[in-house]
């Protein structure tokens, strides 16, 4: 289960967390807002999240992303205490080490962009694709390891739905849809779950055909994100790592190739169309 390292990889890096540390640091968040005599929804009001996120939080049942806990220190004094307990949640469950920061940014993001040639990108796969990755996986994974993973995954595809005012951008090789992982019945129900998701609003989704002359993504899969400040971060991942990319002349690189790629792939209503004569194919 790849894009997104949701099930990249455990052992080094990528086992999952216990919930005792996302639990402590609810209970110091809750802590320093009952101290400054702060309700969760009016605590809510200043940090700019829902008062049902700040329980998610507070009961250990959700991990803060980096502009919660730059704003929640910012109304509670900034005594540096939620930046130190932060840094101890070093992994989220189902999330490979090396991806969670990125998995941050995702969540208060304005634009995103991934593109993606070797799977189906994780917020566009179906549960039975990502099931018939699982069974490939090597180290084997046992059910467990399996579960956590899927709902890792599931949760970070809310964000297509939940961020309708981010934009979302895919291009991803047509060969992922061939390649027909899991068989007939769950390509068939993976290109119709893609489809559906094209129709949304704030989705693009672009396939890059199997025949194209000029190609300026053969280095690899690459994703970039703009966050609400419009600062731009890329992001390149391999087998059992991934890397964070800040360097503003890195990212404009990126940048340049991903434009470039999108002038290349199909436009979205051929997209679309290719993917339903392949759907019909079936």
């Amino acid at each position: 289960m790849v894009d997104g390292a949701v099930g990249a990889g455990t052992g080094a890096g990528g086992e999952p967390e216990s919930s005792d540390s996302l639990r402590t640091f609810g209970a110091v968040v809750q802590g320093l807002r009952e101290h400054a005599g702060l309700s969760r929804e009016q605590f809510g009001e200043l940090v700019r999240y829902s008062k049902h996120t700040v329980a998610s939080v507070e009961l250990g049942r959700r991990m803060p992303d980096a502009a919660f806990v730059e704003r929640a220190e910012e109304a509670l004094g900034n005594t540096g205490a939620l930046r130190r307990a932060a840094g101890c949640l070093a992994r989220q469950p189902g999330l490979a080490a090396w991806f969670r920061r990125w998995a941050r940014l995702e969540r208060t993001a304005i634009a995103l962009c991934t593109y993606e040639c070797r799977m189906v990108p994780g917020l566009l796969q179906t549960e039975a694709y990502a099931r018939a990755m699982a069974v490939d996986h090597l180290p084997p994974l046992d059910d467990e390891q399996v579960e956590e993973r899927w709902a890792a995954r599931a949760e970070r595809q809310e964000l297509l739905r939940k961020q309708p005012n981010t934009a979302f951008s895919f291009i991803v090789e047509e060969h992922t849809f061939l390649r027909r992982t899991g068989g007939r019945d769950v390509t068939h129900g993976l290109i119709t779950h893609v489809l559906e998701l094209a129709a949304l609003r704030n989705v693009e989704l672009q396939v890059m055909p199997l025949v194209q002359e000029s190609h300026t993504g053969l280095q690899g899969p690459l994703q970039l994100l703009e966050t609400q400040e419009n600062r731009w971060f890329g992001y390149l991942e391999g087998q059992e790592s991934g890397q964070l990319i800040t360097d503003r002349k890195v990212v404009s690189v990126l940048q340049m190739r991903y434009a470039r790629m999108r002038s290349q792939a199909l436009p979205l209503e051929d997209s679309v169309s290719l993917l339903q004569r392949m759907r019909g194919d079936l």
